[in-house]
């Protein structure tokens, strides 16, 4: 089974070596790493993509690496995507391939890019242009200048987490997940520059 642990440890040499470890004792094989956040107090936020052995419970990988000095493990998740984990390169390449689609890939690669559990398309005056999978029918335009957590209104399910990040100004796009972890500032900057340059790719 493929799960996604988002987690904290200091950033310095053997950390990660540690960590792995750690992960592989309890069960764990790693199959990919990604640094998400360095801070400047010294530590590093990680994603690491794994698979659990059979038996093996994903509550065994937490309290081996929450036992590390220093590591904390900020989320656990299933990682219903599977394989390899979808760089912000990747995404780069397959929002350039067809340049006239490059907003309409948006909301495919984003949920992947960012491991959220959908993207949209939101329009002032037309409301949803377009949805990821698993999607809202509806959310509310907000204005926003930059990417940055928002706050839904109204919203009945309080387990998710919203960050947007404007398109043009009649025009933004809005991803969502479930249960956390918390959007990091590294993740809004990322998410910003992104819708970016999709609006970039398709302006003729």
């Amino acid at each position: 089974m493929p799960y996604l642990l988002r987690v904290e440890l200091p950033d310095v040499p053997g950390s990660l070596g540690r960590l792995a470890g750690a992960i592989g004792e309890a069960g764990g094989d790693i199959e990919a790493i990604e640094i998400v956040e360095k801070s400047h107090s010294g530590f590093a936020v990680d994603d690491v993509l794994l698979e659990t052995a059979p038996g093996s419970m994903p509550d065994s990988i937490v309290s081996a690496c929450n036992a590390l000095d220093g590591v904390r493990v900020i989320w656990i998740s299933r990682y219903a995507a599977g394989g390899n984990l979808f760089l912000d390169l990747e995404a780069v390449e397959d929002l350039t391939e067809v340049p006239d689609e490059a907003l309409s890939r948006l909301v495919d690669v984003l949920p992947h890019t960012f491991r959220v559990d959908w993207a949209m398309r939101i329009h002032r005056v037309n409301g949803l242009i377009a949805g990821s999978e698993s999607a809202p029918a509806d959310l509310p335009f907000v204005d926003i200048d930059r990417a940055c957590r928002l706050e839904v209104e109204g919203d009945p399910d309080d387990e998710t987490l919203y960050a947007g990040a404007r398109i043009d100004g009649n025009e933004i796009v809005v991803i969502g997940r479930r249960g956390g972890p918390e959007f990091l500032d590294s993740e809004l900057a990322r998410l910003g520059h992104l819708v970016s340059l999709a609006a970039s790719i398709a302006r003729p």
